[in-house]
């Protein structure tokens, strides 16, 4: 019997891993572009599916997602706001779509057990999935700041200061859409985690 429990938990993970990594992709296409100078910025619905991987499906999974969906642009695939291809590493602001990998990781050990509360204890449930999607939402800025400062300071033919503050002004105009987007997937985290915790034991 514990056999199949196991079984039937890990069956559904991969399918909910697999899910996101598709609705992170779908985010990708939903997006917004902010003309910022020399460079536009975009603002997309990517963080809110990373949000909601790292809050659903836990530190270790919601960043395997995350990862799955990076490797599948990489290969080629063109899931990325951009395309897709290897080549895309060397675009300066694929450090933010690393980032989404230990943003999802840290969401996940953060919120670990919240979210399944009462009504009562709702308020204070939000404001620690709040605290763990804000930590998540620093993490991937700074991956995506160093990745920036990194191009342009050691393979791209620009100053490093130069590049350091594009990626400044580029993430001063999408940093409130991305807060914005943490207070929706933390809301949307009260009511699917209940839900999904019943599922993964079997129980409607």
């Amino acid at each position: 019997m514990t056999t199949t429990g196991n079984r039937r938990m890990r069956t559904i993970d991969i399918v909910l891993c697999g899910l996101f990594t598709a609705l992170i992709a779908v985010g990708a296409f939903i997006r917004i572009t902010i003309p910022t100078e020399p460079y536009p910025f975009t603002f997309s619905l990517q963080w809110l599916f990373v949000l909601l991987a790292g809050f659903l499906l836990g530190a270790k999974m919601g960043a395997m997602s995350v990862a799955a969906y990076v490797i599948i642009g990489l290969a080629g695939v063109p899931v990325f706001v951009h395309g897709g291809g290897p080549q895309y590493i060397f675009r300066a602001g694929f450090g933010f779509l690393l980032g989404f990998i230990p943003a999802a990781f840290v969401i996940g050990v953060l919120s670990r057990g919240l979210g399944g509360g009462s009504r009562q204890k709702a308020g204070s449930e939000f404001v620690k999935l709040m605290i763990a999607a804000l930590a998540g939402l620093v993490v991937y800025y700074f991956v995506g700041i160093a990745y920036y400062y990194f191009m342009y300071s050691c393979v791209l033919e620009t100053p490093a200061e130069w590049g350091l503050g594009i990626a400044i002004v580029g993430c001063m105009s999408t940093f409130l859409p991305d807060v914005g987007l943490c207070v929706v997937a933390a809301l949307l985290s009260l009511r699917l985690r209940p839900a999904l915790e019943s599922a993964r034991k079997g129980v409607r």
